[in-house]
């Protein structure tokens, strides 16, 4: 059975640093891209990063490169998204989420990384970010 823990969640001041983890287990992370999604209060669901399967290449959306990095240990089934810099903007609970294979989706005529394309979720870690 597949199943996603993250932790590592809690209060961080503004320009502070945070790892949060997320444990996987019943699948594989050589077969399975796992990506990270913030949803911000009352906002939806929005794409943060991802390390695909085949190659651990890694994804980040625009807002948090150069100040997030995400990693992976094959060996511990774990999957870490390590967050520096953090802004306001970065309050929330931090959902991780698998798919197969890569992080991207071929989907008319375009790449996704997208929420809609990652089939298992866990049940979230609380980032705030505050002084």
């Amino acid at each position: 059975q597949l199943q996603l823990v993250e932790s590592g969640g809690g209060l961080v001041h503004p320009g502070g640093s945070l790892t949060v983890s997320c444990k996987v287990s019943g699948l594989s992370l050589n077969d399975y891209a796992i990506g990270w999604f913030l949803q911000a209060p009352g906002k939806g669901r929005e794409a943060v990063s991802c390390i695909s399967a085949t190659d651990g290449k890694t994804f980040h959306v625009d807002s948090v490169k150069g100040r997030f990095t995400i990693s992976r240990d094959t060996a511990k089934n774990t999957v870490y998204l390590q967050m520096n810099g953090v802004k306001s903007d970065d309050t929330g609970v931090y959902y991780c989420a698998a798919k197969k294979a890569e992080c991207l989706t071929y989907y008319r005529g375009d790449y996704y990384f997208n929420r809609s394309f990652f089939n298992s979720w866990g049940q979230g870690t609380q980032v705030t970010v505050s002084s």
